[in-house]
């Protein structure tokens, strides 16, 4: 009931209701099984135990939804691709010392973005998705005339395609629908008020792309050892 193992499930189930993982298998684990269970396996009496046919769901739902981790490398042509994990407690000179203003390159994506992504791509999966923004290392900001620093590491931006016949309003309602249900089902909010909630953009920020992120988490669960640069570490 408590250890590395919970913990593992905790991050893998991110995108199903999704709880902190702290290791405790407690109530709200459990609903994270029993909703994958119902939704992912479809169990029409779902128990909310890690049983064997669970753990193997959960092994088929990570090999039914890959993560390309060459559309989440940064673009800056500088580092190699996921930062220099520089800057580690350092925050932007007047600013707040808290999450959203922190500096540092962390190495890799937080496993429970990546996890939670995975997720939405199974609740829409009648729809092809892109990531359109992975990693920013200080290079990249410094190229783009940034300052923010939710992707280094914390942040993706994912978008499905436009069709044939398709313009900027199909895009936007996809994308609000999409937000909707991340909030119904994978226990989001839409910003950055409660902390330990995985966040979306609002779609007068992001209109016609999803940004998903988990910035609002403790410090203890933004260690790095919950972030990853291959899809072999993501699915160990």
């Amino acid at each position: 009931m408590t250890g590395d193992d919970v913990q593992l499930l905790q991050i893998k189930l991110s995108g199903f209701r999704g709880t902190v993982p702290d290791g405790q298998y407690g109530p709200g684990t459990e609903l994270q099984v029993i909703q994958f269970q119902k939704d992912f396996m479809g169990s029409p009496q779902p128990s909310g135990v890690v049983d064997m046919a669970t753990s193997e769901a959960i092994d088929a739902f990570a090999k039914k939804y890959p993560i390309d981790f060459e559309q989440l490398r940064c673009r800056c042509g500088k580092c190699p691709g996921f930062g220099n994990s520089l800057f580690k407690g350092q925050y932007q000179v007047g600013m707040p010392q808290i999450e959203a203003y922190c500096r540092y390159e962390y190495p890799g994506i937080h496993k429970m973005t990546l996890w939670a992504a995975r997720a939405v791509f199974h609740y829409h999966s009648q729809f092809k998705f892109l990531f359109t923004s992975g990693y920013r290392c200080e290079q990249d900001n410094i190229q783009n005339g940034r300052t923010s620093t939710n992707h280094r590491g914390k942040a993706v931006d994912t978008d499905v395609p436009l069709g044939p016949g398709e313009g900027k309003q199909t895009d936007m309602t996809r994308c609000d629908q999409i937000r909707g249900k991340m909030v119904e089902v994978g226990y989001f909010q839409i910003g950055w008020d409660a902390s330990n909630r995985k966040s979306l953009e609002p779609s007068n920020i992001a209109p016609t792309w999803v940004h998903m992120d988990c910035r609002q988490y403790d410090k203890a669960y933004l260690a790095d050892k919950f972030f990853v640069k291959t899809l072999k570490d993501l699915d160990a």
